[in-house]
């Protein structure tokens, strides 16, 4: 059974970093592009980074430059690093691996940046 589960969300002030993990199993991440989503309250859901399998970066361009994408496939874990975080930046994240017609989501993890 394959699951990805997230996790190091959390409250943060704005300016405040976080870093978010997503641990899976079932399957190997190696083969997989890795891609981090979130969604906000009444909003869809929006692509935030993605990292393919050989290592390559995009961004949406509401985070390029403050957040920051990277795999480890030696622990089978995929990781999202939030620095200079904002109020805009609350939302629900998700972690989805995906490789051909193969796609998994992990259940998201909520991160709140508030005063």
């Amino acid at each position: 059974q394959v699951q990805l589960v997230e996790s190091g969300g959390g409250l943060v002030q704005p300016g405040g970093s976080l870093r978010l993990s997503c641990a899976a199993s079932g399957i190997s991440i190696s083969i997989y592009g890795m891609n981090w989503y979130r969604q906000a309250p009444g909003k869809q859901r929006e692509l935030v980074a993605r990292i393919s399998r050989g290592g390559t970066q995009t961004y949406a361009d509401s985070t390029k430059g403050r957040f920051t994408i990277s795999r480890d496939n030696a622990k089978n874990t995929a990781y999202l690093q939030m620095n200079n975080l904002k109020p805009e930046d609350t939302a629900i994240y998700y972690c989805n691996a995906n490789f051909a017609a193969n796609s998994y989501w992990g259940q998201g993890t909520q991160v709140t940046v508030s005063s």
